[in-house]
């Protein structure tokens, strides 16, 4: 018989496909791993080889034949496969769209992976001690002759420009002995190193002693360290170690405004060997990474949350920094948690990692509590820098200055004077969040959401942030006609021009979404601010986590009461990390730093637990209060999403959830809902939610796996969106 090839297609579909070989099969192309074409419907597709099985499901004349088989090597090996198929069971998710998330468009598309300029296809001995004859295969011969002609080997560059297929060819002569696959480092990739280790101090050198005693096996480390305590320096030195080990390290980040500085410390440190990789690249530089970091001529693989699901070839760390950060999960497609995923990796890789923070998430303080994690403490600012004092003014009563307080205005005069930087966190963007009609009260509001519209002054439109849309800004209201239309509250554009109002000789600069969106306007104000070209910086929580301005000694939250009241139950942590964060960009050198909250609840219990007894005393109580209320993470959480141009559609689809999980035994998951998403309706379309919670992980993953195929048979599902969510961290 004639065997069965294994494939998942990526299509939004739970099973795999069943196909026979393509006229051309060889048997050096039975490799799991390797991307075939396949015709699927109409259409054709590009899947992964799973397996070679010798019978199906199928009948025999109901199997179609692939086009063809795209790798002569396999893309993911046999470890890789494992970690994707953990991936795929553990969310849910079809295993074709994920194995799908761990390629770049370039592959997904069926093309061949981008050279990397460090691997290069050299002979090995055997070929050059004596003379082989391959009388049957002319492009093997022919290969093998021009590798002669290379006595420092062809690099892929070359390779692609022969003129025949050359993959195949280059398999078969490493699998005869004959050649093999070397990762050199060319003239313009050289290791240049322009920075020297900094000492470290008692605490840092524990950490770094505690992980290298871990090389070599699974471990996680949380390494909880207030802000400005050197972690990066800790993840430097654990780098070097394990690059001098022959082995690469694999470090994420939350957001994309943190990767400059990172790529410039780590290549000062350890050379040019660093590959980036996130979605503000183009195309042809992710696919180079995506090459550097499979064929091991990068070792160091910086990147945000995808970077979690590339294939290395010889990982032997992982670090992930602020690990306590939303931006991890993933909030459409597949929708998983890039620090969970980490973990697990770690684990199938027997390697450590890392995750660092200075505000660790509940769930990795429950794991260290358990000991599934080692607590690793970092108290000490780096270079004796001090922790900054906190001021909790009280705004009640006081006149305000479109938003500022008369003695926070006196404390950016005086820190001005100094010379010092000062920089004012306000977690919106735009002019201001709403517009109002001082006449008859009428709102602007977006046509497509229960949203309203966001003034944008400098671009002269009302935007949602939702869903896009936006319209020039109105000169008169469109329900009475009046002319006195009025913008309320603050964002980041209106604070740079206030500012600027108040403090006309000073240097402003801004960072949000809006200001960064051309390329490399990012990293050049970040760059201005570093060479003390900035005298106040405005932002949003792009500036919150992670960067280091060494004269900023005055930090100012102007609203921290907008964050203190929400329906989420995570909301005060968030709001005690976002604090925390903020906080911890004052004072990170030898100048002492302030930090002032207005507010209008100085009293407030988050407020004061955070400023008298910091995050920790924080996270002990609200530990308390998530194991009284039995959520996570002393419980694990599902979260249906259904949404539909007629609201009777999404409902009721998420009622017949319910209604069906009801049908199951007990044990079973509590089932909440379906309710209104906060945002109920979004770009014309209401959404729904149902949440399903349980003591043990085991009985929701039950419960779904039972529910989930039943779903994909009901009709109403083609009419409506819905999405599975486990382990969500946003209710919206």
């Amino acid at each position: 018989m004639s065997p069965v090839l294994r494939i998942a297609v990526p299509v939004h579909l739970a099973e795999v496909f069943d196909y026979l070989p393509p006229p051309t099969w060889a048997t050096d192309c039975q490799i799991p791993g390797v991307r075939v074409e396949v015709p699927f419907g109409r259409t054709r597709k590009v899947g992964v080889l799973l397996a070679i099985v010798t019978t199906s499901p199928c009948a025999p004349e109901r199997l179609r034949a692939c086009l063809r088989v795209l790798d002569a090597a396999p893309l993911f090996d046999a470890r890789h496969l494992a970690f994707l198929n953990w991936i795929s069971r553990y969310y849910h998710h079809p295993l074709g769209e994920t194995l799908a998330a761990g390629m770049t468009a370039r592959l997904r598309k069926g093309l061949a992976p981008a050279p990397s300029s460090g691997s290069q296809l050299r002979l090995c001995s055997l070929a050059v001690d004596r003379e082989v004859v391959l009388t049957r295969s002319p492009r093997q011969a022919e290969l093998l002759q021009r590798l002669r002609l290379a006595p420092n080997g062809l690099g892929r560059d070359a390779l692609q420009a022969l003129a025949f297929a050359w993959q195949p060819a280059a398999t078969a002569l490493v699998d005869k002995g004959l050649a093999a696959w070397q990762t050199v480092v060319v003239a313009d990739e050289a290791d240049t190193v322009t920075s020297l280790p900094h000492p470290l101090n008692e605490e840092q050198a524990a950490a770094v002693a505690a992980v290298r005693g871990g090389l070599g096996q699974f471990g996680v480390f949380l390494l909880d360290g207030v802000t400005g305590s050197g972690k990066t320096e800790v993840y430097l030195h654990l780098a070097r170690e394990v690059v001098a080990r022959q082995q690469q390290v694999l470090i994420l980040l939350p957001e994309i405004s943190l990767t400059p500085q990172l790529e410039q410390r780590f290549r000062e440190r350890l050379g040019k060997r660093v590959a980036v990789f996130h979605s503000g690249l183009a195309d042809t530089e992710r696919d180079k990474a995506w090459s550097q970091a499979c064929d091991g001529t990068a070792q160091v693989l910086l990147g945000a949350r995808s970077a979690a699901l590339i294939p290395l070839r010889q990982p032997g760390l992982i670090i992930l920094d602020e690990e306590h950060d939303a931006s991890y999960k993933q909030q459409e497609g597949l929708r998983f948690s890039a620090r969970d995923a980490a973990v697990m990796r770690a684990r199938q890789a027997s390697i450590p990692v890392i995750l660092g923070s200075a505000t660790p998430s509940m769930e990795s303080c429950h794991n260290a509590r358990l000991g599934r994690y080692r607590h690793l403490h970092l108290t000490q600012r780096a270079g004796g820098a001090v922790a900054p004092r906190f001021l909790r003014l009280d705004i009640r009563g006081q006149p305000l200055r479109e938003g500022l307080s008369l003695p926070l205005i006196q404390c950016l005069r005086e820190n001005l004077a100094r010379g010092e930087q000062s920089l004012l966190f306000i977690n919106r963007r735009g002019f201001a969040p709403t517009c109002i009609c001082h006449g008859c009260g009428w709102v602007a509001g977006c046509p497509h959401c229960d949203a309203r519209l966001v003034t944008h002054v400098r671009e002269q439109v009302f935007r949602c942030h939702h869903c896009g849309y936006q319209q020039p800004l109105r000169v008169e209201c469109p329900e009475c006609r009046g002319g006195d239309l009025r913008p309320l509250g603050l964002g980041t554009e209106r604070m740079e021009k206030v500012l600027a109002g108040l403090f006309g000789d000073a240097r402003l600069a801004r960072i949000d979404r809006d200001s960064t969106r051309s390329r490399g306007s990012l990293a050049r104000i970040l760059g201005e601010i570093q060479a003390g070209q900035v005298d106040l910086l405005v932002g949003t929580q792009m500036l919150a986590k992670g960067h280091h301005f060494p004269n900023v000694t005055l930090v100012a939250i102007v609203d921290v009461d907008a964050s203190l009241y929400s329906t989420d139950f995570r909301s005060a942590e968030r709001t005690a990390q976002l604090i925390t964060q903020v906080a911890g960009r004052a004072g990170r050198a030898d100048k002492p730093g302030q930090v002032i909250l207005q507010t209008r609840h100085p009293d407030h219990p988050l407020l004061l637990e955070l400023t008298r007894h910091g995050y920790a005393g924080f996270m002990q109580q609200a530990l308390e209060e998530r194991e009284a209320a039995g959520l996570p993470p002393f419980s694990c959480q599902a979260l249906f999403r259904a949404e539909a141009r007629e609201a009777e559609a999404a409902h009721g689809f998420l009622q017949r959830v319910a209604a069906w999980a009801q049908t199951l035994p007990q044990p079973r998951p509590d089932i909440l809902g379906p309710v209104p998403a906060p945002l109920a309706r979004r770009a014309d379309r209401h959404r729904f939610q149902l949440l399903l919670q349980a003591d043990q992980r085991s009985r929701l993953h039950h419960l779904i796996r039972a529910l989930t195929p039943v779903i994909a048979s009901w009709p109403e599902t083609r009419s409506l969106r819905w999405s599975l969510d486990i382990d969500p961290v946003d209710l919206y």
